[in-house]
């Protein structure tokens, strides 16, 4: 028998066995949020986050599932092939509802993660209305009807949702420092 199982929910499986009320969505948005505020990608910073969000210390199990998730988050934000993000909910498999609602989930994370890291930081306008596109979004899972409409609504949401923290990473995120050039003396 295949496993079908998407990572999805095995890593929501892996979250609720281990005591962590939290859902894979509102986790990877927070750590979207804080790496596109600038937080870098040190996983004591993240790890420490996570476990506001965890409500206890994650155990072995769950702090290599975090990190992991932290190494696949680098390498699609500092990539220079990919241009969207592949953001952690339900398959398409599962009901409207269920895929609205953490989506909701993965934009409260998103602003969580950023706020918490953003400090202070002066954002230029395009910068505010992505912030104010997520806030909106986090708040509208009611709206979207099990309909053909609604599928495709989710979809062009979804669609923003990959690229629109690209803005905010580009913006203020830290850039990685080179490795010194030898001299040639």
């Amino acid at each position: 028998m295949p496993n079908t199982q998407s990572p999805y929910v095995a890593f929501a499986m892996l979250l609720s066995s281990n005591g962590h009320p939290v859902t894979p969505a509102e986790l990877h948005g927070l750590l979207i949020g804080r790496s596109c505020a600038g937080a870098g990608f040190d996983a004591d910073g993240w790890l420490a986050d996570a476990a506001q969000l965890l409500e206890t210390e994650p155990g072995d199990t769950v702090r290599n599932a975090l990190v992991g998730l932290q190494q696949m988050v680098k390498a699609e934000l500092t990539g220079e092939a990919d241009v969207t993000i592949v953001l952690l909910l339900p398959s398409d498999d599962a009901a409207l509802s269920d895929r609205a609602t953490a989506m909701g989930q993965w934009c409260q994370g998103f602003i969580t993660g950023f706020g918490l890291n953003a400090g202070g930081k002066d954002l230029s306008t395009e910068a505010k209305e992505v912030l104010q596109d997520l806030v909106a979004i986090s708040q509208v899972q009611e709206a979207l009807e099990e309909s053909e409409d609604g599928e495709n609504d989710y979809m062009e949401v979804m669609e923003y949702l990959r690229v629109a923290p690209l803005l905010l990473f580009s913006e203020l995120a830290k850039p990685e420092a080179p490795a010194p050039k030898p001299s040639l003396h």
